[in-house]
């Protein structure tokens, strides 16, 4: 039997959680996920787990935060006054926004909180500072 290596094609379903058990993504009602092993394509605590497992194998993944999203960076949330905003971005908490960083590039933040006065944003990753929990079946290698 074919096990998994580096350079393979896999597809995987999948259910993730905190580590408390609060789902945050699965493939369940969907496609399986499909990648290459060691390209890069999803966090490296996972893509780590593949090697070595056979198409129906089923393994529990626990990926600390570091082989996952990362820390969260206090420097990577600012509150902005509302004053400084354009008139048409949407004042709602939870939505994710596009900002443009000092170097051009733009950047992904999640409006964490508006106040009267205030907007504050977001731009660690939404697991950042979590440790994850994966539920992983090989569906198939390619």
């Amino acid at each position: 039997m074919s096990q998994v290596k580096e350079g393979d094609t896999v597809r995987i379903h999948y259910k993730g959680t905190l580590t408390d058990g609060t789902v945050f993504d699965t493939s369940e009602g969907r496609e399986p996920l499909e990648f290459t092993v060691g390209s890069g394509q999803i966090i490296p605590g996972l893509d780590s787990a593949m090697p070595g497992m056979a198409v129906g194998d089923q393994k529990r993944v626990e990926i600390n935060m570091m082989e996952a999203y990362g820390p969260r960076h206090d420097d990577r949330v600012l509150e902005v006054p509302l004053d400084q905003l354009p008139a048409d971005i949407p004042r709602e908490e939870g939505i994710m926004l596009a900002m443009r960083g000092e170097d051009g590039q733009e950047m992904p933040v999640r409006v964490a909180a508006v106040s009267d006065t205030t907007m504050t944003l977001d731009a660690n990753h939404q697991l950042a500072g979590e440790d994850l929990v994966f539920e992983v079946e090989l569906v198939s290698i390619a």
